[in-house]
């Protein structure tokens, strides 16, 4: 896969710096070599990713004669054979590659090239005779190709960052299609891109730019012929199965070439899995098109251990079916890695995308890219074959429409269980008597005035219809954008085996039983396949696909995209409603209203974009961009910035406990883990702290420790941790118990306690099922009678203390849920013994003891201790956490007490 840019025409800035610039921004499309074409009016620039021939492909590529020249982007699979018949005709070749083929293609056959081609491309060709410069792009759109008028003349690239950094072009916003995207979820269903005056080729489209202008036509009829195809309605039985099974296994196989190592995306939904399986059926073959698998086939899955959209069991079920030796990667991305990355995702998106569903596969292709070059995946097949809900509806609008009634009766029946979980949906929301938060109300009022007439129309009775609408309009057109920006990010090809024209037409040329029958979507592609698939996933109803925890996620960042709603740029923008969104958004985090992410994610998606694509000038430090790689979860981000004997940003040193003042020393320390040796850290920072204490400290310190009592207190959390009983989210297995019980937990303002599944399941693991379902019966009736507190006083202490992950707490805390501390009363007294044993004299003779506090910005409670005071006394003197809760990295502090003047 590559990247292509250019110009066509005069004006000025149309140079050789300009083709320089163009081709830097989509570097990441190409690393392996560029090449550049100056020609009278026309400037050419390629970036390769060398995939075949690739000794010999370098781009751009020009015909013998000087006529032609070429820059591809793309893979067309059916090159062998159009060699084959070009080399009937006289022509030859010496690279190898399939660019070759394309250019003595379009030599000989013109533009009519394009529909023979069997494959993916966005390609531009500069005919040096008529001086015209013709682009075209692949049957499905499967690879980008944008353009832009400049003056008189073009400008065109893969990406909308080539067209960004022409210096005439001023980016602005499309506020149709930005109105479109915020107030029917839709986006990449025209011509018009969400920049003001950059427009994209449409699948299955040509362009050709002369002096004369620009004029674009359909080089193919491949909608008209799947409509055609479609009125055959050939009988669905073994032999359509049999036939549909082989085209697809060549389909697969014929992607697989390639000179570079080849993978596979698994989501663990059917077609995922069937690509997959395909592949390690092929490998135990020994077909020559699987040199570029290896001995292991290698698998790239997202999982999201502990969250209700995880599909790891599918995942290994097809792991397990997989007979020719795999290497399965599991990626785990999480909440502060998705905000670490958020504003490098929508800069690879570089448009507004439908939710963050994307950045899953997004940092999938990030971890295949350190292993394979090429990945393929399961693209396309829910668009072909009526993968989403909406489609039963249509089919049976269909039904009702050609008077079938009892067809239609049976249908409706033999789907009741897909229908019921939409149904159980709705009626949830309605049960819950959460009022509706409307789109209309978080937008500017001027902004809908204007666009009042736009609307979205589908199909509603026609099933094959709608299924050519979403792969070539509505649904698809979006996807594959996605998965274009996300693999070429990190220097990765994708290709999408289901997107094959021939596949495709016979598909279309079935009755419609092939595609949903007795309930069952996909049937052909489950009958083709359920003797290589795992029964779970072949006879999966619940579809997931590449999606995130974009709940729990949301939750858990929360301050952070309430920021951008509060600041100053969101609210300027003349297209959102601040106060209204606002209003939502914290009546959402309160669980007020029955509002979703994926309206909160447009709205902040299209904040960040404005910020990275149309604002001079932008703020991004919310999103802690530092030059560090945050994939390890902010294992490696450092403390804040503290000198020993101050305190914390935002916090006093000295706070008056009764007739006492109270200095609290933080101490800063490395991060803890469980392999950290209690007893020898906490002395060694206690030690370090005295010492700089009597080489440091100035009068005020003097005379506020000096002959005074004091205390160590130590975070409950970092005991915790050094005990074992810390555990990442990811190693806690939640169960259908915990699951249905977080469901009915209120989260507190901080998101701590059991209202998530990971939590409740420590808890039933650390109180057993009987008690935590005994005490959740008894908060439901202290709740009647009024009383609080009834379930963890049932459910005991130490479910009571439950942690779960916090966004603002250090690592390894922010990814971690845990139980309280052992017998907090028997380590405090322990450390007590052992720093009494240490301790210079002086220090010694004033120590009154350890206390373990379980402190935040919300409350206080001292879990035990071991000196002379109460624990409610010890609380006193930590009533406002001067630890912090987050990047201080202060969990210890050194606590001294001395009368009040």
């Amino acid at each position: 896969m590559c990247g292509i840019a250019g110009y066509y025409g005069t004006e000025e800035n149309f140079t050789p710096d300009l083709l320089a610039q163009m081709s830097r921004c989509q570097a990441h499309r190409g690393p392996d070599s560029s090449g550049d074409c100056l020609d009278g009016p026309v400037g050419l620039v390629h970036q390769r990713l060398a995939i075949l021939g690739r000794s010999h492909g370098d781009q751009p590529m020009t015909t013998s004669d000087g006529r032609f020249t070429l820059i591809y982007n793309g893979e067309v699979y059916n090159y062998k054979q159009l060699q084959a018949e070009l080399e009937a005709l006289g022509y030859e070749f010496h690279t190898g590659t399939d660019t070759e083929v394309v250019l003595k293609g379009f030599a000989q056959w013109g533009s009519a090239v394009f529909d023979r081609l069997n494959g993916m491309w966005g390609l531009a060709i500069w005919d040096k005779e008529k001086a015209e410069l013709t682009l075209s792009r692949d049957h499905f759109g499967i690879k980008p190709l944008y353009f832009a008028k400049i003056g008189a003349g073009f400008v065109f690239g893969s990406e909308l960052k080539s067209i960004l950094a022409v210096p005439q072009f001023k980016a602005e916003a499309n506020e149709r299609i930005l109105y479109r995207y915020l107030r029917f979820r839709i986006h990449e269903d025209s011509r018009e891109t969400f920049f003001k005056g950059i427009e994209r080729l449409l699948p299955g489209e040509m362009a050709v730019i002369s002096a004369a202008g620009i004029k674009i036509s359909n080089y193919t009829n491949f909608v008209e012929e799947l409509r055609e195809a479609a009125k055959i309605q050939r009988p669905y039985d073994e032999s359509a199965i049999a036939q549909y099974r082989e085209l697809l296994f060549k389909s697969v196989k014929e992607r697989l070439q390639a000179e570079v190592p080849v993978g596979t995306s698994l989501s663990g939904g059917l077609d995922s899995s069937a690509v997959a399986v395909i592949i390690n059926r092929l490998l135990g073959t020994n077909a020559e098109e699987t040199a570029s698998v290896g001995q292991e086939q290698n698998l790239f899955s997202a999982v999201f251990p502990g969250s209700l959209n995880d599909e790891e069991r599918y995942v290994d079920a097809v792991l397990e079916r997989c007979d020719n030796g795999v290497k399965a990667h599991k990626i785990l991305p999480n909440a502060d890695q998705f905000k670490a990355d958020l504003v490098d995702f929508i800069r690879t998106q570089e448009e507004p995308i439908i939710s963050s569903g994307p950045y899953a596969q997004y940092c999938v292709m990030k971890e295949a890219s350190k292993h394979v070059t090429v990945l393929l995946d399961g693209q396309g097949a829910d668009e072909m074959m009526a993968g989403y809900i909406p489609y039963y509806f249509t089919y049976f609008n269909q039904l009702k429409a050609q008077g079938e009634y009892r067809k239609l009766a049976l249908e409706v029946a033999r789907s009741a269980d897909v229908l019921a979980r939409l149904v159980r949906f709705r009626v949830k929301n309605k049960l819950t008597a959460k009022p509706d938060v409307p789109v209309e109300n978080l937008l500017n009022a001027s902004f809908i005035a204007n666009h009042s007439g736009e609307a979205l129309q589908s199909t509603r009775n026609n099933l094959r219809e709608r299924l050519l609408e979403d792969l070539f309009r509505n649904s698809l057109p979006s996807l594959l954008r996605y998965e274009d920006r996300n693999t070429m990010r990190f220097s990765l090809e994708g290709r999408v085996p289901f997107l094959d024209k021939d596949t495709v037409k016979f598909l279309f040329s079935l009755a419609d039983d092939a595609i949903i029958k007795a309930g069952w979507n996909k049937r052909i592609l489950r009958d083709a396949t359920k003797d290589i698939l795992p029964e779970m996933v072949s006879t999966r109803r619940n579809k997931i696909g590449f999606t995130t925890p974009e709940n729990e996620w949301f939750k858990r960042i929360k301050n952070s995209i309430n920021a951008i709603f509060e600041s100053e740029s969101f609210g300027k923008r003349p297209w959102f409603n601040q106060a209204e969104v606002l209003k939502a958004f914290h009546g959402y985090i309160n669980e007020e209203n029955g509002a979703d992410t994926m309206l909160f994610w447009r709205l902040l998606n299209v904040e960040i974009w404005a910020r990275l694509f149309l604002d001079e000038e932008a703020d991004f430090t919310i999103f802690s961009e530092e030059a560090i790689d945050k994939s390890d979860m902010g294992a490696s981000l450092p403390a804040d910035p503290k000198e020993p004997l101050e305190a914390n940003a935002g916090k006093e040193l000295d706070l008056p406990v009764g007739e006492m003042i109270a200095r609290r020393y933080p101490i800063q320390t490395e991060k803890f883990s469980k392999d950290s040796q209690m007893e020898d850290e906490i002395t060694r920072y206690v030690l370090d702290f005295f010492k700089e204490l009597e080489a440091n400290g100035d009068t005020d310190d003097k005379q506020a420790t000096e002959g005074h009592r004091w205390n160590l207190t130590i975070s409950e959390k970092i005991i915790a941790i050094m005990q074992g009983r810390s555990w990442f989210t990811w190693e806690i297995k939640p169960g259908f118990a915990a699951r249905k019980l977080s469901k009915y937990v209120s989260r507190t303002p901080a998101g701590i306690g059991l209202g998530d599944p990971v939590t409740m399941q420590l808890a039933i693991n650390e109180a057993g099922l009987p008690r935590i379902l005994f005490a959740s019966a008894g908060g439901v009736l202290g709740k009647l009678a009024g009383k609080r507190g009834v379930f963890y006083n049932l459910a005991g202490a130490n479910v009571r203390a439950i942690d779960g992950p916090t966004e603002y707490s250090v690592y390894p805390s922010n990814v971690s849920a845990k139980l309280p501390p052992k017998d907090p009363e028997k380590v405090a007294a322990h450390l007590k013994k052992v720093l009494l044993e240490v301790l210079p004299p002086a220090w010694a003779n004033t120590f009154d003891g350890v206390v373990i506090m379980d402190a935040n910005d919300i409350g206080r409670n001292a879990l035990g201790a071991a000196g002379s005071h109460s624990l409610e006394h010890y609380e006193a003197q930590f009533a406002d956490n001067p630890l912090g809760q987050g990047t201080q990295q202060t969990p210890m502090a050194v606590v001294f007490e001395r009368p009040a003047q």
